[in-house]
């Protein structure tokens, strides 16, 4: 019997151990997209305790912790944080072949020092352990960066957003991680929203453009790109219900637009026409810019109402979408290729059973302007663990380029979740240490360890063009 979550954890082949202990082990991480807060980092957070660094903002864990019978009031509710933790720790022992119980111990591990289980019995110790821990100068926010091996993480950010936590850290010579922002334009493009025009009103205060026509709404968000761009901004990020493709011409958009400002709902057709033209024109802002393009999709949120009207969004009841046509997907990337004008582009589907199908479209659109420029994302959400990794890799592989593949992001709140990275490339060196071993790519050491520590780091580095 293996000892539980040793230093061999999920390496199962010599090839494996090799690949991870020699190459991926030792790699930096960029944690290319996240949720992160700057303000945090600009501050350099000190956490009074485990349950605020670790069940603050985490609806991974409130989702189970819902799914063990535990009262709302223990999860986001009023119930002290020593309860909360405690509740989390009695829901953690029933989680197994839940990547959570992989994560929490990897962070118990790495950054606390206890390698023994966590569950209702032990809480109380670890409770100790962790918040005499944290209570060290070494375990704040910016030190659990660096502690962290992060030389990049890019934050998510919306276009009224000021930027000033970004620009204090940039400007901080002391702190070497850089923190850069993300485009994320969403609520410019959400018109389904009844607080869109509220939020028009807000892009049209900061960017000082009357936004009366979809042309100036374009203006309003290329400005504030400006002010991105300037703070170091190399990624766009765009959520979706799934990638549509409607083309419509520049004046049906227009009166679609101009519909909406009146405060009139649109119909489901003219809305996909609206939110294609939305995400050609951010398309092709970003080829010009020179940024990459992240399309997230798949997702059906807020599936229990009376949650989001206690909670708000982000608390845990969201799931996966079966409609995603990637007919629409392979038109869109068609409508910005067509003018040369595509630009670098990640693609996330929240459905598995997507993955295949995003495989052969990113294979139609690949040329020279940039290695691998089309990418199938990483296993993303409810797909990020064992299992969903491999079936990820494994398809990519099977289709395209795998040595290419820009690697793992930790989408998370946390400054614990950089070893998300780890149980990422501890998976990969398995998946292909079995290949290897079972003769199926040749043992040479050099050429494995080079793509291990692509697919780590360096991919990641030369494909966003990151200074680090």
């Amino acid at each position: 019997m293996k000892a539980f979550m040793d230093k061999d954890f999920l390496l199962d082949t010599d090839t494996a151990k090799m690949l991870y202990h020699d190459y991926a082990a030792k790699m930096p991480i960029i944690d290319y997209h996240c949720h992160i807060n700057p303000q945090e980092i600009a501050e350099d957070r000190k956490f009074e305790n485990i349950t605020q660094v670790w069940l603050g903002g985490d609806h991974y864990k409130w989702r189970q912790m819902r799914s063990n019978g535990v009262e709302e009031k223990y999860i986001t509710g009023d119930a002290s944080d020593r309860e909360k933790f405690q509740k989390w720790a009695e829901t953690l022992e029933k989680a197994i072949g839940n990547p959570l119980y992989h994560w929490s111990h990897l962070e118990l591990q790495r950054y606390f020092d206890y390698y023994g289980p966590l569950n209702g019995e032990t809480a109380e110790e670890v409770w100790n352990i962790c918040n005499a821990k944290l209570a060290q100068p070494d375990m704040s926010a910016r030190n659990l960066v660096i502690k962290s091996n992060c030389t990049l993480l890019c934050t998510t950010d919306d276009p009224i957003d000021s930027l000033e936590w970004h620009k204090i850290i940039k400007e901080d010579d002391s702190f070497s991680p850089q923190v850069l922002p993300s485009w994320r334009p969403d609520k410019a493009m959400y018109m389904e929203k009844p607080d869109f025009l509220d939020y028009l009103a807000k892009l049209e205060a900061v960017s000082e453009v009357k936004i009366d026509s979809f042309e100036n709404l374009m203006v309003a968000l290329k400005k504030r790109m400006d002010l991105f761009e300037e703070v170091g901004c190399k990624v766009s990020d765009h959520g979706l219900a799934y990638v549509m493709c409607a083309p419509a011409s520049a004046e049906e958009v227009e009166a679609i637009f101009a519909k909406r400002l009146t405060g009139v709902m649109v119909s489901a057709e003219e809305e996909a026409k609206f939110k294609t033209a939305f995400l050609v024109e951010m398309g092709k802002e970003c080829h010009r810019r020179g940024w990459a393009m992240q399309l997230h999709y798949g997702v059906k949120r807020d599936n229990s109402k009376r949650v989001f009207r206690y909670f708000g969004p982000d608390a845990g009841v969201d799931c996966i979408s079966n409609y995603t046509p990637s007919a629409e997907l392979a038109d869109f990337l068609n409508l910005l290729d067509e003018t040369d004008q595509l630009p670098k582009t990640i693609i996330y589907s929240l459905n598995p059973i997507d993955n295949a199908a995003i495989g052969t479209i990113i294979g139609c659109f690949q040329n020279s302007t940039a290695v691998g420029k089309i990418q199938q994302g990483s296993a993303w959400w409810f797909n990020d663990h064992k299992p969903g990794m491999i079936e990820q890799m494994t398809s990519l592989a099977s289709l395209g380029l795998l040595g290419n593949f820009v690697g793992m992001l930790t989408d998370s709140r946390s400054f614990l979740s950089y070893t998300r990275h780890e149980y990422f490339r501890r998976i990969l060196c398995h998946l292909i240490g079995t290949w290897v071993e079972n003769g199926e790519y040749p043992a040479d050491e050099k050429v494995l360890g080079k793509m291990i520590q692509g697919i780590s780091y360096n991919n990641a580095k030369n494909y966003f063009g990151f200074d680090v």
